[in-house]
């Protein structure tokens, strides 16, 4: 999405400089003995040499599976039902998941996403080879559109930094972007700046559901954005600080985009959003009406949620557009805490009644699916 700011020094770099599990935004190392890889660099998940089952792939970029990079791995995993086990390491790759690869899990085998890292540094802008920018949409390190997709304990990142390319305008760099329906997301990090988790559907008329479980997200400029059916629970936003801008705001957490034909859009429900930035200097969110479908009405409701000083209490939404106010969407609260929730102009953070709440339930958006139950 386009960017109100022309240039964003950046300093997330630094969180992908080892050579295996980033560093990250929360000062979280990877052991020794994981970063190493250990003597078993698959863990409780089998070896070539004693597959879980039949159509399970092993990923090790020190050879010790069936493919160095996750990209090998996916062309060979045709059809449906694979699972692809990743050993300790930083892939440095774009990966993209076709809709004829379904029901694939991707698990991270260490079950500490700091120590798998998926990653690349294209951005909106950046000049693809034989011509044209890769966009939006072509900048993600990594992109599901299969059905049925689970990944745990894995980090989707994109380290393209605008301070490295203040010639390239278009700044949009995202991590992970996700269309399939029953897509889930346990235990999962995504980094960025902006765009970096782009939650989506293959069409307008597609309303992919997708279930985001214990995982974390950062970023500065519409970070969780897109028009897919998602439910975002126990899981920690965190927003980037920024020395460029003079004035607040500096970005904003969420930019759904949700068709106006779908009922339901993002949900979070029992999270955290914290920051490095000062107080107020984030918006919780802004609608995307996109060119695309100017007949979008984005859709958002936050609930049981704390709301960290970094988010303006008095008034946490905006416009991305005056031609589509955020008051015209369906933004909503609910029973959320912290000191960015404090209700200052009432008129400004609508709230859901007890009786609406009721159907702000991840049951209710994601219906006959239930993620939260499935094992590893």
């Amino acid at each position: 999405m386009s960017s109100p700011h022309a240039r964003l020094p950046l300093s997330r770099r630094g969180f992908l400089l080892a050579s295996t599990g980033a560093a990250a935004s929360l000062a979280l190392t990877p052991s020794p003995a994981r970063a190493a890889g250990g003597r078993r660099p698959f863990g409780r998940f089998g070896s070539p040499a004693a597959r879980l089952t039949p159509r399970t792939l092993y990923v090790d970029p020190r050879g010790r599976g069936d493919h160095a990079t996750v990209k090998d791995a996916v062309t060979a995993a045709t059809g449906s039902g694979w699972t692809l086990v990743l050993a300790p390491g930083t892939y440095r790759e774009t990966v993209a998941v076709d809709v004829t690869r379904t029901e694939a899990t991707w698990i991270g085998a260490t079950e500490d996403p700091r120590d798998v890292v998926i990653v690349y540094d294209n951005a909106a802008g950046t000049p693809k080879p034989g011509g044209g920018t890769y966009g939006t949409t072509g900048s993600a390190t990594t992109t599901v559109q299969a059905e049925g997709f689970t990944a745990r304990w894995i980090t989707f990142a994109n380290d393209w930094l605008r301070a490295d390319h203040p010639d390239i305008t278009g700044t949009q760099a995202v991590a992970l972007k996700v269309q399939g329906d029953r897509s889930a997301f346990h235990h999962c990090r995504f980094l960025g700046h902006q765009d970096t988790l782009y939650a989506d559907s293959t069409a307008l008329t597609s309303f992919a559901r997708q279930y985001f479980s214990h995982c974390y997200a950062e970023g500065d400029v519409d970070f969780v954005f897109g028009r897919a059916t998602a439910v975002y629970e126990n899981c920690h936003f965190r927003t980037l600080d920024r020395t460029d801008l003079a004035a607040a705001p500096y970005g904003f957490v969420f930019a759904p985009s949700t068709a106006g034909a779908n009922p339901r859009g993002y949900l979070v429900t029992r999270g955290r959003v914290s920051g490095e930035a000062p107080d107020a200097a984030y918006k919780l969110a802004r609608p995307w009406v996109p060119s695309s479908d100017t007949t979008a009405r984005p859709s958002l409701v936050v609930r049981d949620t704390w709301l960290g000083p970094g988010i303006d209490a008095t008034a946490p939404y905006t416009n991305m557009s005056d031609t589509f106010p955020w008051q015209n969407q369906r933004f909503a609260e609910y029973r959320n805490t912290g000191p960015g929730a404090r209700i200052t102009v009432p008129e400004n953070r609508p709230q859901l009644t007890a009786e609406q709440a009721e159907s702000a339930t991840r049951e209710t958006y994601l219906g006959d699916w239930r993620p939260w139950k499935e094992s590893c």
